[in-house]
């Protein structure tokens, strides 16, 4: 590197000469299965494969400081590379999760010899993935530090890790003010988790070279983009896809009905599959076209994959009423309606309950009764479905709401509510509220999905005042949660007809737009 620190390099040679050079960075270790299936992979399908251990892991040079040195490390990474002989001048980048976010710094200022990137559930901003919702991504932070303080670990004292993660990371998640885990769980770890915390201006210093959204708007080349609808980084992915879109920049993207995790597990064989038709066409150039469509999706509910020219596809808005009483339903409720209330109360936090974290323990489809029947959760359900009602894009939900504490959040949460009574969660909204906006009609953008809701089934909308760690609780007061103890409770209203009407609209297809 630049400043004279070595990295450790593996170079993998197919056995029958190479269609080109892909580049790999990863932090997770230069042997093993992680290595196996991916360097391995490529190369056992004829392709030479540069794998790189990250600054600071599995014996490279210098200390590990997550995220931030990989923009340079991943250009000098690239200056070594073609100046071996054995090097052929075409380049592709591949990663996954954290060794995604390595292929896009190298894309930052891409270099003149790559020709393509495949790039899977990961994101390019690590400011986003800390504060993007407006709150402190807590679960998400504490666990992300865990795990890459102990890269180390092999993989069955990993397992073992795993299963007592509730237990270890509890006093993270539990105890205020929030600043101080620093000092205990992440204790001589070098872990930047205090820094991350407090920095939550996206412009402070901190997360300078974290942030490579500058990748989106310099590269030229054709990029594959692979997530799950579960996933944590599904509307980064989106957000990729979109951008590189606008600028005619040839995109694909693939969306299946996995989790971070399900995607090297369920999702590996299609995921895999479709980076090896993706080399061919754009490293090896075999010719022809490998996808039938630019944009791919799995449709839970329906059970297909589908082809489409773009996300989100044309559909129709369907409008749905909060009623009072629970009900949720196509017509309006009276103008005379009385509003549903609930208290949320930060010392009793509402607790998170599955949803897009990438934690597998906890995270994806999960039954939600449970949480339902907590007196700060309000549900709102519709009769059982007649015909099939299928949601493509983001609901948006307005919700008109009244706090007598300004300081407040709002979670919002579209549910199916199966036949057998289960109510599964689909998709999510979040937003943090002050006194500037916490009264009035509240508009919650939900998480992109695409899910056929079958006949029999109904539409279920909850209602409540956070999500707790997947979102830091908001402890009701004008100071920061990071550093304060401070608690007070809210009283919350949300209204029908007196007041204002609460609706979600949902983007729905039809058969003339199918």
């Amino acid at each position: 590197m630049r400043d004279g620190v070595e990295l450790l390099t593996d170079v993998y040679l197919p056995a029958a000469g190479s269609s080109g050079t892909v580049l790999i960075r990863t932090p997770y270790g230069l042997d093993g299965v992680i290595a196996r299936l991916t360097a391995g992979f490529f190369a056992g399908h004829g392709y030479q494969v540069v794998n790189q251990a990250c600054r600071g892991t599995s014996g490279s040079g210098g200390d590990f400081d997550p995220f931030s040195q990989e923009t340079a490390d991943g250009a000098d990474a690239v200056a070594w590379l073609r100046k071996q002989p054995w090097f052929d001048g075409r380049l592709a980048l591949w990663g996954a999760s954290y060794l995604g976010n390595t292929a896009w710094a190298v894309m930052v200022d891409p270099p003149p010899e790559l020709v393509t990137a495949v790039v899977a559930v990961a994101g390019h901003d690590a400011h986003w993935v800390a504060h993007g919702a407006g709150a402190f991504s807590l679960e998400e932070v504490v666990g992300l530090m865990d795990a890459l303080g102990h890269l180390e670990v092999r993989p069955i004292r990993g397992v073992a890790r795993a299963a007592t993660s509730s237990r270890r990371l509890g006093p993270a998640f539990r105890d205020l003010p929030l600043v101080r885990a620093q000092d205990s769980l992440f204790a001589g770890s070098g872990m930047p988790y205090r820094d991350w915390l407090l920095a939550t201006d996206p412009e402070n210093p901190v997360w300078r070279r974290m942030r490579l959204g500058q990748a989106l708007e310099r590269v030229t080349v054709p990029v594959l983009l692979q997530a799950g609808w579960q996933d944590r980084f599904v509307a980064q992915m989106i957000e990729q896809h979109d951008r590189l879109q606008q600028r005619d920049v040839e995109v694909g993207l693939t969306i299946g009905p996995w989790t971070h995790v399900e995607t090297a597990t369920k999702g590996a064989a299609t995921i895999m599959t479709e980076a090896l038709d993706w080399l061919a066409e754009h490293l090896a150039g075999a010719g022809g076209r490998s996808r039938p469509g630019p944009v791919r999706i799995y449709v839970p509910g329906a059970e297909e994959w589908r082809d489409l020219q773009t996300w989100p596809p044309p559909t129709d808005d369907r409008v749905f009423y909060l009623h009072p009483g629970g009900g949720l339903g196509e017509a309006p409720p009276s103008s005379v309606a009385g509003p549903t209330t609930f208290t949320y109360d930060p010392a009793d936090p509402t607790p998170a309950v599955g949803g897009r974290v990438v934690n597998p323990a906890i995270g994806g489809r999960r039954d939600n009764r449970k949480l339902e029947g907590r007196a700060d959760v309000v549900t709102f359900t519709s009769p059982p479905l007649s015909a099939p009602l299928e949601v493509l894009g983001n609901p948006v939900v307005e919700v008109v709401h009244e706090t007598d504490n300004p300081y407040a959040d709002l979670f919002v949460r579209l549910c199916e509510v199966r036949q057998d009574g289960r109510s599964i969660n689909v998709s999510d909204g979040f937003r943090r509220l002050g006194p500037a906006d916490a009264n009035g009609t509240i508009m919650l953008r939900l998480d992109a999905l695409a899910h056929r809701f079958t006949p029999g089934s109904r539409l279920r909308l909850q209602v409540s005042g956070g999500a707790h760690p997947r979102y830091a609780r908001n402890l009701g007061t004008d100071r920061d949660p990071a550093t304060s103890t401070d608690l007070a409770a809210s009283a919350r209203k949300v209204f029908h007809g007196h007041g204002g009407f609460s609706r979600v609209h949902l983007p729905c297809s039809s058969p003339r737009n199918r």
